[in-house]
């Protein structure tokens, strides 16, 4: 139990980070609010797969995938900028319920683990992280309470009337090297006094940039967009809350996260500008046109029903199966069977273009042309 306020507001919270208890398993707070995140999340992507052109059976898998990226990009991004703390007990890496998880080091993880899903699938993997970019606005909004449970991501001292403080935030600012730390960045946090809550900030941003994001989504002109809007949205918040807190990462003088925010943000804008530039001066309407707006969307969701409609038949399906590899096999077969020569020539003449073909005048039999 541990007590959060703000005393400007007259607030005070007494607050136990475990929810509740099965036996030794003790059933965080943080950890109910991350999964209850990404269920907001789940709901919000089924429920709008088609406009975005994603097929909802192949996106559990996405999603799945995406979980694991995420948890395991998080820890491992923390890790490495805090080596110190885990080079002499690497056992201690293991201990994710100890603390120690990255949000940048998530969306990395997450993403890149969800488009090779993606890509497995052979789905169209702009129009998956557009719709991913927008769970994971829900997914931060709420998630970051769970900073306010636990009694962390906070900054320095503020006199704004939300300033906010507590046992825990007192006891982190009180230690030797933490104070060391700050002092080596020029900042002097007065421990007794109200400091900005950072979770605060970042939860109504991610909650407005939602908002924003799925009611401009109506109108996205490429895929992609929504997601370059996405890094582009939450790095500008990030590039100024990052810049108030007392427990960034670190690489030397540097926050690594205010780093990577700028460099994100100035990426994405110049891309979106860029894209956005050469749309306008195509002046075609089906110039980058979003997938789930065109006739491929409808014939590739309309042959995936049939295949599911197949499967579903296990008699049929295993036949088809049967079929397939036969086929394979009779190719290969075929291709073992031709010389060096001949399967370089019919090589060449699968790749030469075809003939034009005849016209009307100069298909008319001979015959023909002389009874004229």
């Amino acid at each position: 139990m541990h007590t959060v306020s703000f005393p400007k507001l007259g607030l005070e919270f007494h607050i136990n980070p475990i929810a509740f208890s099965i036996g030794n398993v003790h059933i965080a707070w943080y950890g109910i609010l991350i999964a209850v995140g990404i269920l907001l999340a789940m709901f919000m992507a089924f429920k709008n797969c088609k406009r975005f052109g994603v097929n909802a059976d192949k996106l559990v898998d996405v999603v799945l995938g995406g979980l694991i990226g995420g948890v395991v990009g998080a820890r491992v991004y923390y890790v490495i900028f805090s080596w110190d703390q885990y080079k002499d007990n690497l056992s201690s890496i293991w201990h994710t319920w100890e603390g120690g998880m990255a949000i940048y080091g998530g969306i990395i993880g997450a993403f890149l683990v969800g488009g090779i899903v993606a890509r497995v699938h052979k789905m169209h993997v702009l129009p998956v992280l557009d719709i991913a970019a927008l769970g994971f606005l829900i997914g931060q909004g709420l998630g970051r309470w769970g900073n306010f449970i636990n009694g962390e991501a906070f900054g320095c001292n503020t006199s704004l009337p939300w300033g906010m403080t507590g046992d825990r935030i007192v006891a982190y600012l009180s230690e030797s090297k933490n104070i060391m730390a700050l002092t080596e960045l020029g900042i002097t946090v007065d421990a007794s006094a109200p400091v900005h809550p950072c979770f605060l900030y970042e939860s109504l941003w991610c909650i407005l940039g939602f908002v924003v994001l799925f009611i401009y989504s109506r109108h996205r002109r490429f895929d992609g967009e929504i997601f370059l809007m996405y890094l582009g949205w939450y790095s500008f918040e990030r590039m100024f809350v990052e810049g108030l807190r007392t427990d960034s990462l670190m690489i030397g003088k540097i926050r690594v996260s205010q780093l990577l925010a700028g460099l994100l943000f100035a990426a994405c804008l110049l891309t979106w500008l860029i894209i956005r530039s050469k749309i306008r001066s195509a002046h075609d309407d089906n110039y980058l046109r979003c997938y789930a707006y065109t006739e491929q969307f409808e014939k590739d969701e309309a042959e995936y029903a049939e295949l599911q409609k197949l499967k579903a038949d296990k008699a049929k399906w295993k036949e088809e199966k049967a079929r397939i590899r036969a086929e394979k096999k009779a190719a290969k077969d075929a291709k073992k069977e031709k010389s060096p020569a001949e399967a370089a020539e019919a090589e060449n003449t699968e790749t030469k273009a075809p003939e034009t073909p005849e016209t009307e005048e100069t298909s008319v039999p001979e015959a023909e042309k002389e009874g004229e």
